[in-house]
């Protein structure tokens, strides 16, 4: 019998296939990756050390429903909750669901895969950059600025107007001098500048203003996203966006 078909044979039920799911994860580990993820800030004490092209290989396996990314978050086990961010429905996803586990999120791992791979696929995506963006949580504000990143790749419909809004959050978050909330508004910073060239110039502006800062993180987030934002590269594919 296949993986697939072990893992969903007899349509198990939630508690089945979440145990599955574990039993998959914990065959599939290495002690190196476990003994790995400190050294990127990620806790290893309640997890087994599975690489990440595993979990989501298993996350498309396993389909997406969402009775079944709310039990494998409630596990507590790190791949499980990794493996929610694949396996979640955004159209079943609630705001409430969506504030439940950002406040559990105690890396910037989490923040970063839930925001690419489920948040910026609902509705409530926009809403939440802006809720989360005054969390005083260092990872739930990180969130906020995780998803306007990946929105900037991922919402292909949006006009200009919600990330110019988003512009507005980065200059007026751009001080926070923790580690994973600069980093996050650095880099939703240089996504912004590369989806059009109206968005680009208003991103450059924000930058310059940031780099002449008096406060260090700000300076450091505008100088550190200008040495990319005007780059001849990032130049060179704007010119080839339609105007």
């Amino acid at each position: 019998m296949t993986k697939r078909n072990s893992l969903l044979a007899g349509s198990p039920s939630t508690e089945d296939r979440v145990h599955s799911a574990l039993a998959w994860l914990k065959r599939h580990a290495t002690k190196a990756t476990l003994e790995g993820m400190p050294r990127y800030s990620i806790p290893s004490d309640r997890a087994y050390g599975e690489a990440m092209k595993d979990i989501k290989a298993l996350g498309t396996t396993l389909g997406r429903s969402q009775p079944l990314p709310v039990a494998l978050w409630n596990t507590g086990v790190y791949e499980a909750r990794m493996l929610a961010s694949f396996v979640g429905d955004p159209e079943q996803l609630t705001p409430a669901q969506m504030d439940r586990w950002c406040r559990d999120f105690d890396n910037w791992a989490f923040c970063d895969a839930m925001s690419f791979n489920l948040f910026n696929r609902s509705q409530h995506a926009w809403v939440k950059v802006t809720q989360w963006s005054c969390r005083r949580n260092e990872f739930e504000k990180r969130t906020a600025f995780a998803l306007l990143w990946s929105l900037t790749v991922h919402d292909k419909r949006a006009g200009d107007e919600p990330f110019l809004q988003g512009l507005a959050l980065i200059e007026r978050e751009a001080g926070d001098e923790r580690n994973f909330v600069k980093k996050a508004t650095n880099m939703a910073l240089r996504a912004i500048v590369k989806r059009n060239r109206a968005l680009n110039s208003a991103a450059v502006a924000v930058a310059r203003r940031l780099a002449d800062s008096n406060d260090p993180t700000a300076r450091w987030v505008g100088k550190d996203a200008l040495r990319e934002l005007t780059s001849s590269g990032v130049i060179k594919r704007l010119e080839r966006v339609p105007r």
